[in-house]
């Protein structure tokens, strides 16, 4: 199997065990949580508190489907494309993990969208009263740490090159 596969096969695989982790987690929310008072981790500081949520990022944009599908699908688009641009060396394996983090972040969600009408969101930190969440919203944020971090001190900007879409002017 050549190097190219076995990053693409990696990719998937990642991404079929991310996506169904997230779902298996929002199930046992759903079915443990929903209906329920709040189940304490650590009193006053984190809980599993269940909650549906009709909009984005913290509950912002409610009722607002049609954009996350565009923003859903533009993120698909994305990064298919990035994955198939990417050299397949074994150096972009961070690069790769980021990629089908950030994938399944955005499909999770857009799963509980279509089937739902709603993101089912079930972590809470109490202490700062940050909003509800879920692990498909943990994958985006790591993910996009994790990305930045690569961009600023692992990868050269030749190893990036991959990134730009037109030819770099030498």
């Amino acid at each position: 199997m050549n190097k190219k596969m076995r990053q693409i096969l990696f990719f998937f695989a990642g991404l079929i065990v991310s996506i169904g982790f997230d779902q298996w987690a929002k199930y046992m929310a759903v079915l443990k949580l929903k209906g329920r008072p709040p189940f304490v981790i650590w009193d006053g500081v984190f809980e599993l508190y269940y909650s549906e949520n009709r909009g984005a990022a913290f509950g912002m944009m409610q009722g607002k489907q049609g954009f996350f599908f565009l923003i859903a699908a533009v993120v698909i688009a994305v990064v298919i494309v990035l994955l198939f641009r990417m050299p397949a060396e074994k150096k972009y394996l961070p690069f790769t993990s980021c990629l089908f983090l950030l994938l399944s972040g955005a499909v999770g969600n857009m799963i509980d969208r279509v089937t739902n009408g709603y993101v089912v969101d079930f972590l809470y930190f109490k202490l700062i009263d940050f909003p509800i969440f879920n692990v498909a919203d943990c994958y985006v944020v790591i993910s996009t740490c994790l990305l930045i971090l690569l961009f600023f001190f692992v990868y050269s900007d030749d190893e990036l090159e991959f990134l730009s879409f037109g030819k770099k002017n030498k």
